[in-house]
């Protein structure tokens, strides 16, 4: 399945960023373009010759988002800043931008090193 994945990229490569957009938001429409002939008019051997769009359906079920996470074994609870940080004692630890808003249990390792 690399092969495929390669093979995808490759096509999405050339479609929109040879020539890239000028600006940003010039670059983001190429993408989009890409995105709904990607999955609206082009058929796809795996699919049966059909589009993504023709089988798609949305999930019945409704996405609640992930339950509160509980950290039994460590000392303390953080939570991660909007800039994906931890503060700790004066200090801004860098974490990531992915675990914004999230709460990360740490243990004391050692006097003072977490």
């Amino acid at each position: 399945q690399n092969g495929r994945h390669e093979r995808m990229h490759l096509t999405l490569k050339q479609q929109t960023t040879r020539p890239p957009g000028a600006n940003f938001l010039q670059q983001q429409q190429r993408f989009d373009a890409f995105v709904s002939e990607f999955n609206t008019e082009r058929p796809h051997e795996a699919l049966a010759m059909r589009t993504p769009a023709d089988l798609y359906a949305p999930s019945p079920r409704r996405y609640a988002g992930l339950p509160e996470v509980d950290y039994p074994f460590h000392d303390k609870d953080v939570l991660v800043t909007a800039c994906g940080r931890i503060c700790m004692h004066r200090k801004k630890i860098n974490i990531s931008t992915v675990m914004a808003g999230q709460r990360l249990g740490i243990k004391e390792v050692d006097d003072g090193i977490w």
